[in-house]
């Protein structure tokens, strides 16, 4: 059943931009395959977005009115996954298409057994419904535009496509408050978006953000990392962190850290994190690999390193220091964003093997070089030696370190190296314990 004029704009196939020769190879498999069976077939969300608005899109999500079940059926590489939304996996090597049934209930939101609220916000949502109930159970209206295989129309149930045009994201719907209360995560996504399209976010959806910024607390730790990881690994990830800070959730999200960066001094350590997301956003632009353990080790650094100081001001000895700050944070942290060991076992690393970087004398060096986290530790130093929070000279000898022969290693490290000048790192502001400049970050003991 196609909809009417009325309730939604149709723009055929020679009014829009969108061709097949742009839409994933799998995914237009996936849309014929259920058109076959006789089911609607559609793509929707970001990938028809970014479609239109020229850009290469990262995945290609389906909407139908298959059940889950009838997916599955139709596809043997099909998997299904979530609770809280029942959708479809269908794999096809490392590419996944995501397909969804049609969402039920955009009008009034009342518990109804595939449906439950708890306090306002959605906690299972498998009601089901039609292409129109569908579209507006959606977030913003640019990602409520469907693609329709059966004749290459676009239909656009909520003014999309002229939000689209306008550079606005907006929420749909006239509750704009309501809908933060459903799902807290959209205001995630409102900033996420607003930083990687460049849009502004309409002036009725952006005014409650600092008032509910607070529901972020009642989100599952575990999904806010996936939110987190899609807004910092976004290739905007710079421009999303400063909307983050300006709308008031990023300290919902990482309250140690934004505690540290309340009381920056002299740019440090705000240029610290700017300069390593500019890095990341600079990686993923070119098209080279990040990782969320470098990520995570950047934005928790500077409460590491404050405890760090205190432990150490304390007469703990160095690598013993670094253990117990960064599992201190870290610990602290799970309550709020959960972090996958995967990821928080070799940020760890990269923390505790910092110290380590400052005994340049006998084997130390070549163990250190051949450790398997190294060249990420070592990236790591040079970011902290750019921003001034470690001295420059060791990260210049590290760096000729690694690009000396072996006979010059055993020079650099053997008893005639001329002892260098040790220089303090710059203390965090206003940190724990009696930091002042001057003090070498190991105390001159072996970190390790």
């Amino acid at each position: 059943m196609y909809p009417d004029s009325d309730s939604c704009r149709i723009v055929p196939r020679d009014q829009h931009g969108i061709s097949r020769a742009n839409i994933s190879e799998n995914a237009l498999k996936v849309l014929y395959r259920l058109k076959q069976e006789g089911y609607q077939s559609l793509l929707v969300g970001g990938g028809v977005r970014d479609l239109l608005l020229g850009r290469e899109p990262k995945d290609f999500d389906v909407a139908t009115d298959a059940r889950p079940e009838d997916v599955r059926r139709v596809f043997r590489n099909c998997r299904l996954i979530g609770r809280r939304f029942r959708l479809a996996h269908v794999h096809f090597g490392p590419e996944i298409i995501e397909v969804a049934t049609f969402r039920g209930g955009g009008g009034e939101l009342e518990d109804d057994g595939e449906r439950h609220l708890e306090n306002g916000m959605i906690v299972r949502d498998n009601l089901y419904g039609t292409r129109e109930e569908d579209a507006l159970r959606r977030d913003f209206t640019v990602n409520a535009l469907y693609y329709n295989i059966a004749d290459f129309t676009v239909i656009d149930y909520a003014g999309g496509l002229e939000d689209l045009q306008a550079g606005r994201l907006r929420l749909i719907g006239d509750d704009p408050e309501r809908r933060y209360r459903e799902d807290p995560v959209r205001m995630l996504r409102a900033v996420r978006f607003a930083a990687k399209l460049g849009f502004n976010i309409d002036p009725d959806c952006e005014r409650p953000l600092r008032a509910w910024s607070s529901l972020l607390g009642g989100v599952p730790a575990a999904r806010l990392f996936e939110e987190v990881l899609k807004l910092l690994h976004s290739g905007a990830g710079l421009v999303g962190f400063e909307k983050l800070r300006h709308y008031d959730l990023f300290g919902q999200l990482f309250p140690a850290t934004e505690e540290c960066l309340a009381h920056e001094d002299h740019a440090f350590p705000i240029t610290f994190v700017s300069r390593g997301l500019a890095n990341t956003d600079r990686r993923i632009q070119e098209d080279k690999p990040v990782t969320p353990a470098f990520l995570f080790a950047l934005l928790l650094w500077e409460p590491v390193r404050r405890r760090f100081f205190t432990l150490v001001d304390r007469g703990l000895d160095p690598h013993e220091a670094m253990v117990q700050a960064g599992g201190e944070v870290l610990a602290a942290q799970l309550a709020r964003v959960s972090i996958p060991k995967r990821f928080s076992l070799p940020m760890r690393e990269v923390w505790e093997l910092q110290p380590r970087f400052e005994q340049l004398d006998g084997k130390q060096p070549h163990r250190l070089a051949a450790h398997p986290r190294f060249r990420a530790a070592y990236d790591f130093l040079v970011l902290r030696a750019e921003c001034g929070e470690a001295d420059p000279e060791l990260a210049d000898w590290w760096t000729r370190f690694q690009e000396a022969s072996c006979l010059d290693r055993e020079g650099m490290t053997g008893p005639a190296r001329k002892k260098r000048r040790r220089r303090r790192p710059r203390s965090g502001p206003g940190g724990e314990g009696a930091e002042t400049r001057g003090k070498p970050s190991t105390g001159g003991r072996d970190g390790g």
